[in-house]
């Protein structure tokens, strides 16, 4: 009989700690994430890390959430870049009001893509994205007294910072860190809110049966346009935090190719996992610094790693050790 109660706590322990681990799921990433800067091998990666982690949150929360996949976010991302350089370079104001009101031009732009996007689906949503976003970096390329054109936007310097008057070296590695870190967790703690909310399981319910979502009275598009908005949000919140970061805002932030960085750091990660965007971030830019150290063809090597996962691992690294604990 005690044999059998064993067995049965044993059975029990991995859901019931899976449960607590959905429950105070933003409190023990952000624990993990005030540790993190041990883990890596220097400060810069463990910064770049957190704000393409943040992007990928944003993109996970249209893609893995709502089932929406989106080739246009790098316009989401150096909107935010770009409007939090410029506020700061051209107009003067403080880094936090440039990386406030980046995030709301992330918003933003997302409304401008989202509304002609969201009267497609499926590879049509993909590519109408993928068209806007190139318009838009056009835009940003060709405003050269503004954005720098090719050269991009220099001059968005932070050195010292002033948080409730105590005064910070932002040109500090761990320091910089923790600044963003405490914009990461507060973007994830309102993820949460988000999720955790009835507006969260309309998203969910529009990804598993979109027919059955509009039967039950919900505005499908609405619902589309505002998740695009809110994965907007984030996206320039991450791309105001890499400005900052950087000193610079490069043009290439708005290219394509950002925006298939995010779906392959998505994909690695796990879709529609909470933490997974970071994992998979974390995975991607440490293999592209210690291979590149190795090899200049490194994206082979991560190409490689790609397609295994994507083959072995569908749920993506995150979403395979979730599977993995909630099986025993």
């Amino acid at each position: 009989m005690t044999d059998l109660a064993d067995n049965s706590a044993k059975r029990l322990a991995p859901s019931g700690f899976l449960e607590f681990a959905r429950r105070h799921r933003t409190l023990l990433a952000a624990l993990f994430l005030l540790v993190f800067p041990l883990l890596v091998p220097f400060k810069a990666l463990a910064v770049n890390i957190l704000i393409y982690g943040l992007y990928a949150l944003g993109f996970n929360l249209l893609f893995g959430y709502l089932g929406l996949l989106s080739f246009g976010h790098s316009a989401l991302f150096g909107a935010g870049a770009y409007i939090c350089g410029i506020l700061m370079v051209h107009v003067g104001m403080p880094w936090w009001a440039g990386v406030l009101l980046g995030c709301v031009a992330g918003a933003a732009m997302a409304a401008i893509i989202g509304t002609f996007a969201i009267r497609t689906s499926g590879i049509y949503f993909a590519m109408v994205t993928l068209a806007l976003s190139q318009c838009i970096y056009y835009v940003f390329y060709q405003a050269t007294g503004l954005t720098g054109g090719e050269n991009g936007l220099r001059g968005v310097n932070v050195e010292m910072i002033s948080i409730f008057g105590l005064r910070l070296n932002f040109v500090d590695p761990l320091t910089r860190y923790y600044v963003v870190a405490a914009f990461v967790i507060v973007a994830l703690w309102i993820l949460s809110r988000i999720l955790a909310s009835p507006f969260g399981a309309v998203i969910e319910s529009v990804r598993e049966n979109e027919a059955r979502a509009r039967a039950s009275g919900y505005d499908v598009r609405r619902v589309r346009l505002v998740t695009f908005i809110l994965s907007g949000a984030f996206c320039g919140l991450a791309g105001a935090l890499q400005a900052i970061h950087l000193s610079i805002v490069p043009i290439e932030l708005m290219h394509y190719e950002t925006s298939g960085l995010v779906v392959m750091m998505a994909l690695l990660g796990g879709m529609g996992t909470f933490f997974g965007p970071f994992v998979g971030a974390a995975v991607f830019l440490l293999l592209e610094n210690l291979v590149s150290l190795w090899t200049v063809h490194w994206q082979l090597f991560v190409g490689a790693v790609f397609v295994v996962c994507v083959l072995f691992f569908p749920r993506g690294i995150w979403g395979s050790i979730l599977h993995a604990m909630e099986k025993k």
